[in-house]
């Protein structure tokens, strides 16, 4: 019996170093929690530019470019501070931030992310302002699950939630920003959260 448990030991011992070979695993959840906020600070802020528009007092050109702003400030904000808050944790774990399985990561999540951007753009230009919420989900989602086998498996889950969430936004389409928030604000603070309960708090 000594033998035998020692012999499932050493290949336990196997498997998790061949996961963190394969996988990126220092993911925080603090970078969740905080992409979250930065998501729910843009759509507060599209809401108000909005509004200010349906109040005449500015232009469809001026709003289409502040909205686009918006949403690139959004994107620097929220990847920067979940980039600081995973590069810390990488840091303590002692795992390369920049190796081979986060080049994989990142590689694969970019090629829906950046074909989302180029329709989501499109859409803006003519005037499907509808769709881009949607459209914005979808294509994230898509992008979380085809990157998640080279990372944490929930964050296969999280994609999930947002095409789901993108796929009912298709048919109710006036509530773009409310989604928004729904799926890049409140679905990463949850995931943000579940994650360092599961994995950070000890």
């Amino acid at each position: 019996m000594d033998n035998q448990e020692q012999s499932l030991a050493a290949i336990q011992d196997i498997k998790r170093i061949m996961e963190r070979s394969s996988r990126f695993i220092s993911l925080s959840g603090w970078s969740g929690i905080a992409a979250g906020i930065c998501a729910l600070g843009g759509a507060f802020a599209a809401t108000h530019f909005i509004s200010k528009y349906q109040g005449g007092a500015m232009g469809a050109v001026v709003l289409e470019q502040i909205l686009l702003l918006v949403a690139f400030a959004t994107f620097v904000a929220a990847f920067i501070s979940a980039f600081i808050f995973t590069y810390f944790r990488s840091r303590r774990e002692g795992v390369a931030v920049w190796g081979n399985s986060a080049q994989r990561l990142i590689f694969n999540t970019a090629i829906p992310l950046i074909a989302g951007a180029f329709v989501g753009y499109r859409m803006l230009q003519l005037g499907e302002y509808g769709s881009i919420a949607p459209c914005c989900l979808i294509f994230y989602g898509l992008a979380l699950v085809n990157g998640s086998k080279y990372t944490l498996g929930e964050v296969r889950y999280l994609g999930y939630f947002q095409i789901v969430l993108g796929i009912i936004n298709l048919w109710m389409p006036g509530n773009g920003l409310y989604f928004w928030a729904l799926g890049f604000g409140i679905l990463h603070i949850i995931y943000g959260i579940v994650m360092w309960w599961k994995y950070e708090r000890k």
